[in-house]
């Protein structure tokens, strides 16, 4: 989602993926296999004897940091391999949601694409023979020893396409991100609130700018996805998060209906009911919330990693950014992973130049680009980088103590084949005031059990 897009488990720390997801399974898979994703029939990691080839791509990555990535690694890309022409279409996440499904289905997909985890759209696309199995491609380039298992397993389906985090690869990613709290670092000087150490502070802040007569989060969900990160991070402070992977990934009898997440629900519709978030915030697009808080309109904003490139230039050192404050006494928890996966679809014909292509974007060259244009490689052994921004250190730092901690936890989205498109727009509605707490917890509930009943 991430923007996305939506990824899970650290680099660091190795997460018993599939394990938990043993016990899911996607509804109208067949038990026989997948019929149509395959490996591919040969492996070559020459490049330059492939012949001339134009190798289309498409990515979300249309952010300031994002955008100034990928453009650069495609450049360098080309210059290393001439034979080789990279045509890009980049778009935002919702945009590319909406549109790769058509895409793949078609005779002339992209070569590769950026595809976002879990049932609604990896385990989808390989059950419908769309995106090709790279274990071939993992063993010639040792992707095994530049990810940990955790990492991998999250792009992982099994061959009956029916659960993730096992069974074969079909992408890897580039970056690590998770979900934090931006804050402008003069403004809480201003209005005398140090940044909180604990949940509780970190309410009390919000009352006393609202008091102050300033706005405490700057929100947007016109986009829908946005509140899934803030009910995401609300849920981290009242739910462990063994509870929250169980429910992601539907093992275990934990129910989005317990006291934990509908407490959730209920903190999100009373910051919207107290005037934490701007005046319709159903109404206000993602993009425009950052734009309106690197100009100073809100103390807080709650979102990803992805977005610290674009917001630094304009606020420079006031911009900071902070792990969610636990509640006292627990362990610091937040939603995260790493980006959307990079796939080669199964109709290509230059999948050994794709592989090539897959490979040198997360390569550790990538990630030391990744580290200069402001964004979070998810290759281990990263290093912060020489940056003038403070927000670049704190993201690396907190980066590595929430790895440390194991308090990751994953996007909510990943829950079933319908289930983003049944949380934004619950969420849009308990946002609006038309869904209580509980009946926003009963309609994923249903949600959940409808895809559970099928397996």
């Amino acid at each position: 989602m991430k923007r996305s897009s939506r990824r899970i488990i650290a680099a660091w720390v190795a997460l018993p993926v599939a394990v938990v997801l043993a016990a899911c399974s996607a509804p109208g898979a067949d038990s026989g296999g997948s019929k149509k994703s395959t490996e591919p029939t040969s492996v070559s990691k020459d490049v330059a004897k492939a012949g001339k080839v134009t190798l289309r791509e498409w990515d979300q990555e249309v952010r300031g940091g994002q955008n100034a990535e990928m453009t650069r690694l495609n450049k360098e890309f080309m210059k290393k391999y001439p034979n080789v022409t990279i045509k890009r279409t980049s778009k935002s996440f919702s945009d590319l949601k909406t549109t790769l499904k058509l895409s793949l289905s078609g005779n002339h997909p992209p070569d590769v694409v950026e595809v976002n985890q879990g049932y609604p759209d990896m385990v989808s696309f390989v059950h419908a023979g769309m995106l090709m199995n790279l274990d071939k491609y993992a063993k010639a380039y040792d992707w095994k020893s530049r990810y940990s298992p955790a990492l991998l397993d999250l792009n992982r389906v099994n061959n009956s396409a029916t659960k993730f985090g096992e069974g074969h690869l079909y992408g890897v990613s580039q970056m690590g991100e998770f979900i934090g709290i931006y804050y402008n670092q003069k403004k809480l000087k201003s209005l005398g609130i140090k940044p909180p150490k604990n949940w509780s502070q970190f309410e009390q802040s919000l009352a006393k700018i609202k008091k102050a007569g300033q706005l405490p989060i700057q929100f947007g969900n016109l986009d829908k996805y946005p509140a899934i990160h803030t009910i995401g991070l609300i849920q981290a402070q009242n739910q462990p998060t063994k509870q929250i992977r169980s429910l992601v990934y539907g093992g275990g009898d934990t129910k989005w209906t317990s006291p934990g997440f509908e407490k959730s629900a209920k903190t999100l519709q009373q910051w919207t009911k107290k005037g934490y978030f701007p005046s319709g915030p159903n109404g206000i697009g993602y993009d425009d919330a950052a734009k309106q808080f690197s100009h100073g309109q809100g103390a807080y904003l709650i979102t990803g990693t992805w977005e610290a490139a674009d917001i630094k230039k304009p606020m420079g050192n006031s911009l900071r950014m902070m792990l969610p404050p636990a509640p006292a006494g627990q362990q610091q928890a937040t939603t995260g992973g790493e980006s959307l996966a990079l796939s080669i679809t199964q109709k290509s014909k230059h999948p050994n130049v794709a592989a090539a292509y897959i490979n040198f974007l997360t390569s550790k060259h990538a990630a030391k680009v990744m580290a200069d244009t402001g964004n979070l490689p998810a290759v281990p052994g990263a290093t912060s980088p020489k940056s003038k921004y403070a927000v670049d250190k704190d993201m690396f730092r907190d980066w590595k103590k929430i790895n440390s901690v194991d308090g990751l936890v994953p996007y909510l989205d990943y829950s079933s084949p319908t289930f983003y498109d049944t949380i934004t727009a619950a969420l849009q509605e308990l946002i609006g005031g038309s869904l209580s707490p509980k009946q926003f917890a009963d309609k994923l509930q249903s949600d959940v059990n409808k895809f559970h009943s099928q397996q």
